[in-house]
């Protein structure tokens, strides 16, 4: 693991690094224009009455931000994490998520919740739609799966709202993950769902300077064996390595966040969306063997070149 750096890149700065990428430098001159226009940066404000807070979290790497804005606010009274992901597949990569996202809630000091591991009730659910696209039938259930266990929980324990960390991610849809809060929240009265823009441009920056900053471990594919099996036959045909889980080394790219503005140019929106593209490809040939084949064929040699020039790079870095 490299040695710590720390980075301050987020909250407008106006000085960036020379190399910084254009994504970035537009971000922090927005950032600057709202604090040069309202005296400050625009704070995340919690549905009415909300003075605690669960939050569902799939990761640390996805956590930071939003656990440290959601504690700064001057109404919130208590934030803790829920982490319930039976969807991460293997068990070796659970417990991984799991341990960081434990260690990190340790050392800042916020509450964290070790749901229960129930992958039979997870495959249970997922039963037939073992096919589906990224972002399709099969996500939202697991969504809602993950939700309404919080829900339950938050509404056994006197939270007034939850939210997830689900929706700081481009590689997630963020209306998808939203729709699925606010059903698990009106299951309960006086229950609400946290929704906010959480993909906003200092959101977005800080989520990765505190990622580089604790040097969490990068994930290189959303966490369930479906994504796993595409994710690698998606590789596979483009050239790029295959998926590795744990160790110093990833299959691609670097194990561990290192520096802010690279780590959140690989998750560009080119990078998502070619990713997505093909995978709504690969999802129309189902479990016909012969068609996902002839689907891969597709993009095979497109991108044996290209392992160096960061236009595959994201894909550690969900």
């Amino acid at each position: 693991m490299p040695a710590k750096a720390e980075l301050t890149y987020s909250e407008g700065s106006k000085v960036v690094p020379a190399d910084a990428p254009e994504w970035a430098v537009s971000a922090s001159r927005r950032i600057q224009e709202k604090l040069a226009s309202t005296g400050e940066v625009t704070r995340a404000i919690p549905p009415e009455g909300v003075k605690r807070v669960l939050l569902h979290s799939c990761c640390a790497p996805c956590s930071g931000a939003m656990v440290e804005e959601m504690s700064c606010s001057d109404i919130v009274e208590e934030v803790v994490v829920f982490f319930y992901n039976p969807n991460i597949h293997p068990k070796k990569e659970y417990e991984i998520r799991k341990e960081e996202n434990k260690e990190y809630c340790k050392r800042i000091g916020v509450e964290f919740i070790d749901c229960d591991y129930d992958v039979k009730n997870w495959y249970a659910r997922m039963k037939g739609k073992e096919f589906d696209p990224e972002r399709g039938h099969r996500c939202t259930e697991c969504f809602d799966m993950r939700m309404e266990r919080a829900a339950l929980y938050a509404h056994e324990n006197g939270f007034q709202a939850i939210a997830t960390t689900n929706s700081t991610s481009r590689w997630k849809d963020s209306k998808q993950v939203d729709d699925s809060g606010f059903r698990a929240a009106d299951r309960y009265d006086g229950m609400s769902y946290w929704k906010y823009n959480w993909q906003s441009d200092e959101m977005t920056v800080r989520k990765y300077e505190i990622s580089a900053n604790e040097q969490f471990y990068k994930q290189e594919y959303c966490g369930c064996s479906y994504s796993l099996r595409d994710s690698n036959e998606w590789r596979r045909a483009n050239g790029i390595p295959k998926i590795q889980i744990g160790g110093e080394t990833a299959g691609l790219g670097d194990r561990y966040f290192s520096n802010a503005l690279v780590d959140a140019a690989e998750e560009s929106q080119d990078v998502v969306d070619e990713f997505f593209s093909q995978a709504d490809d690969l999802a129309k040939a189902g479990n016909d063997i012969k068609e996902r084949k002839k689907m891969l064929k597709v993009y095979e040699n497109r991108r044996k070149n290209e392992a160096s020039d960061g236009a595959v790079a994201g894909l550690n870095n969900w």
